[in-house]
C-alpha cells in the first residue's frame, strides 16, 4: 500500500494505492492497480470538486494525462469539516508508476483554484525501483 497527502487552501487530499492481482495479467503485460482518495474540507468555506487532471507515469517514462469532469460521475460539494471518498483504477503495461494531480476546485461565490494532488506509486509486489 503507498500513500500521498497534500493541502491546498485548506483541501486535504490523500490517497492510497494498492495492486490488484487477480485482475492483473503481468504475461501478457498488464498490471491493475486501484486507488482511494479522501478529500477533506478543513477551511471555512464550502467547495465544489468539478473536474480533475491526472498525470499517470509507468516504468518506461510513458506520461498519460487524463482530464475530465468530476470524479467517478460526481461533482461533490464539501462544506467545511465534510469529506468524500471514492475509488477508482488504473492500468498500466508495466509493473511500477506514479500518479499524481489536480482537482478544480470552486469556492462558494466563484473563486476557482487547482487542489494538489501528491504523487503516489502504483507498484506490484517485488516492482519498486
Amino acid at each position: 500500500m503507498f500513500s500521498s497527502r497534500a493541502t491546498t487552501r485548506g483541501i486535504e487530499i490523500s490517497v492510497q494505492s494498492r495492486y490488484v492481482p487477480e485482475q492483473s495479467e503481468p504475461e501478457q503485460h498488464q498490471w491493475f492497480f486501484a486507488y482511494t482518495v479522501r478529500i477533506r474540507n478543513a477551511g471555512t468555506a464550502t467547495v465544489q470538486l468539478v473536474s480533475r487532471h491526472w498525470i499517470i507515469t509507468d516504468a518506461d517514462g510513458e506520461v498519460e494525462e487524463v482530464r475530465g469532469p468530476g470524479v467517478v460521475g460526481e461533482q461533490p460539494i464539501l462544506e467545511p469539516g465534510a469529506s468524500f471518498e471514492y475509488t477508482s483504477a488504473c492500468p498500466l503495461t508495466t509493473p511500477f508508476g506514479t500518479m499524481h494531480g489536480s482537482y478544480q476546485l470552486v469556492v462558494a461565490g466563484g473563486d476557482d483554484f487547482d487542489g494538489e494532488i501528491a504523487p503516489f506509486t502504483l507498484a506490484a509486489p517485488h516492482a519498486v525501483h
